[in-house]
């Protein structure tokens, strides 16, 4: 589909900078623009690009100054990031293709009901008692144990699987490889080993929660490992027993938590954090990439490091640490002369 620049600031309440009447038919990053191409410039990083780029239209913030002339006609708006996210969802949206129907070969146990619009892949296994509600989408070679329930329009993509009696909300996206509900790792160390604990809980999933590829997240030992509405879970993190995941929160890949840790609301965990269990990370808490948790935070504490410290802190450690070497040479130098 083609839009005019004029057309395109209409739908995203934008001010249009520049030609009103040249054309977008498609998105480009800002720094691979071509003739045709709409992008946008978020990041304070990136602004050198809007003096180069070949696209035909970048969105901007509202108060950008150019310190130089852009050639691209620019459409002022309050979010670039969020407004192209508007953008892509509605293109995604106009051009996916809905998928009804039950494929074969497939399981569906006996008694389980299936929506009339719901979708149901080739090889994938419904057990017994499953609820699902209208619009799922379960695509091939998924497995959905005993007891489970599926929300309205949820999406399960090919591969997730989901243990018995977990419970999953409404408008949630699992990816390929997620798993829900496998035990947890409760061992009790006895004489010549462990014994298993077993792990009687589920997996509440509320609405609107997505889930990230090889994700996992581990049943309760006693009650639910809670996952709350609005979470964004990226790939590869593991979530253990009875924790809890406050709504909005997002995290990054490779994030590791232990069990019966609680993770409050509006939290932002970086790239390969770990948290020790039973401690509370208070709302919005923000943490910094591959730092590591040993006690709980404050609401709108920003930390960071290993173990971890408010963030001012932490940068101001690394700028000492540097300094460690001519520190050392120092030392031997007036050693010397003190002999």
């Amino acid at each position: 589909m083609e839009l005019t620049a004029s057309q395109l600031a209409s739908i995203v309440n934008g001010t249009v900078e520049g030609d009103e009447n040249v054309k977008v038919s498609t998105f480009a990053r800002i720094e691979e623009g071509h003739e045709g191409a709409l992008s946008f410039l978020a990041n304070p990083k990136y602004t050198h690009y809007i003096y180069s780029t070949d696209s035909s239209v970048v969105l901007v913030k509202r108060d950008f100054v150019a310190e130089h002339p852009v050639k691209a006609t620019m459409i002022r708006v309050d979010d670039p990031y969020a407004t192209v996210a508007r953008l892509l969802e509605m293109v995604t949206e106009m051009s996916k293709v809905e998928k009804i129907g039950i494929e074969t070969p497939s399981f569906i146990s006996e008694g389980v009901e299936v929506p009339a619009d719901a979708y149901i892949g080739a090889f994938a296994y419904i057990g017994k008692g499953v609820k699902l509600a209208p619009g799922v989408k379960i695509y091939p070679q998924v497995y959905i144990g005993d007891g489970c329930e599926v929300g309205e329009g949820t999406i399960l993509y090919s591969g997730v699987k989901v243990y018995q009696a977990c419970k999953i909300g409404k408008k949630c996206i699992l990816h390929s490889g997620a798993v829900i509900g496998a035990d947890g790792f409760g061992f009790a160390p006895v004489e010549g080993g462990y014994e298993k604990i077993p792990q009687t809980g589920n997996v509440v999933i509320e609405d609107d929660v997505e889930i990230g590829a090889n994700t996992t997240i581990d049943r309760a030992m006693m009650g639910a490992t809670r996952i709350c509405s609005g979470t964004k879970l990226d790939n590869l993190i593991q979530i253990a027993h009875n924790c809890s995941v406050g709504s909005n929160t997002v995290m990054a890949a490779q994030v590791g938590i232990a069990g019966s840790a609680k993770v409050g609301a509006n939290c932002m965990i970086g790239g390969q954090v770990g948290l020790v269990g039973h401690i509370t990370v208070a709302d919005g808490t923000q943490i910094g990439a591959q730092s590591g948790v040993n006690k709980g935070t404050k609401p709108g504490d920003r930390i960071m490091g290993a173990p971890a410290v408010e963030m001012g802190e932490y940068a101001r450690s690394l700028v000492y640490v540097k300094k460690l070497g001519s520190l050392y040479e120092r030392v031997k130098e007036l050693e010397k002369k003190i002999k």
